[in-house]
């Protein structure tokens, strides 16, 4: 079995368009187990990342088994479980990579598969650092002609996700 994390953004919740179209392709495939976060009240991505990591741990699911996907700041929690140890799976929109005041600015993600999708019209995080991050660690990405909200791209991200969890499962 298979656990899907999605973390939401900052300013969003569990309940948010992405989030739950997510879990709708993770809910599509019977050994997958979709899990949404709910961040709410935790302001601090420090927080959140303890939250997350105290999620998992409750749950007893090994890392390598497990697919973190998320939006923005749920992007950079995902990055950050994964630079702790190594995971099945990342799947970041938007991820909140290479901003000054978040704990840890470069991080090296330590997924099996990753797979990154970016505005180039992202106004909230730039698409340089994760650009750079890519390049440096060789991971898959995939600009598109949108801003972080990556409203306009929900098909192409629905269908990037469907093929990242069948590569998460072979």
């Amino acid at each position: 079995m298979m656990t899907v994390y999605l973390s939401h953004g900052l300013e969003s919740g569990p309940g948010a368009l992405k989030v739950q179209a997510l879990k709708g392709v993770a809910e599509q495939f019977e050994n997958c187990e979709p899990v949404v976060m709910d961040y709410r009240g935790l302001k601090e991505p420090q927080e959140r990342l303890e939250h997350l990591l105290a999620v998992i741990d409750e749950r007893n699911d090994t890392l390598a088994n497990c697919v973190l996907a998320g939006s923005s700041l749920g992007g950079w929690l995902s990055a950050a479980v994964s630079a702790q140890e190594p995971v099945l799976g990342c799947f970041l929109l938007a991820p909140a990579l290479g901003l000054p005041d978040y704990p840890q600015t470069s991080i090296t993600l330590q997924a099996q598969h990753t797979h990154i999708i970016h505005g180039w019209r992202d106004d909230v995080v730039p698409p340089g650092p994760v650009i750079e991050h890519a390049r440096c660690q060789r991971l898959s990405l995939r600009m598109i002609d949108d801003d972080h909200r990556l409203q306009n791209s929900l098909d192409t991200i629905l269908s990037d996700f469907e093929r990242f969890l069948e590569l998460c499962l072979q």
